[in-house]
């Protein structure tokens, strides 16, 4: 076997696994995703993850861990499939629905 497909066959592996683990996070009744309560910047865990309504207005000195075009639209965790407007479920905060112009120290690039 060359490098080349090794290499690309272990990246499918690992792609595939992340996405069979991610399997329960996306399990969200799409009836319910509509009526999930809305993030709060105040609530306990958004205040753990630094958790902003909107990632334009966030100021990479006082936040070193954003990079400019990160928010939860562009995120791993946001359930966009089961998007109320422009609010969807989150893994990083279950029960929770998060703007798509949001972002938190939890943002994961797609995969």
């Amino acid at each position: 076997m060359t490098e080349p497909t090794s290499s690309a066959r272990r990246r499918f592996l690992s792609r595939l696994a992340l996405g069979v683990a991610a399997l329960p996070l996306l399990r969200v009744n799409r009836a319910a995703a509509a009526e999930l309560p809305h993030l709060s910047p105040d609530d306990p865990a958004a205040k753990a993850l630094h958790f902003a309504l909107d990632a334009a207005k966030l100021d990479p000195k006082k936040e070193p861990l954003y990079q400019a075009g990160r928010h939860c639209g562009t995120c791993a965790l946001y359930q966009a499939a089961q998007a109320s407007g422009d609010w969807a479920p989150c893994g990083a905060f279950p029960g929770k629905a998060v703007p798509k112009t949001g972002w938190c120290q939890a943002w994961a690039p797609m995969a």
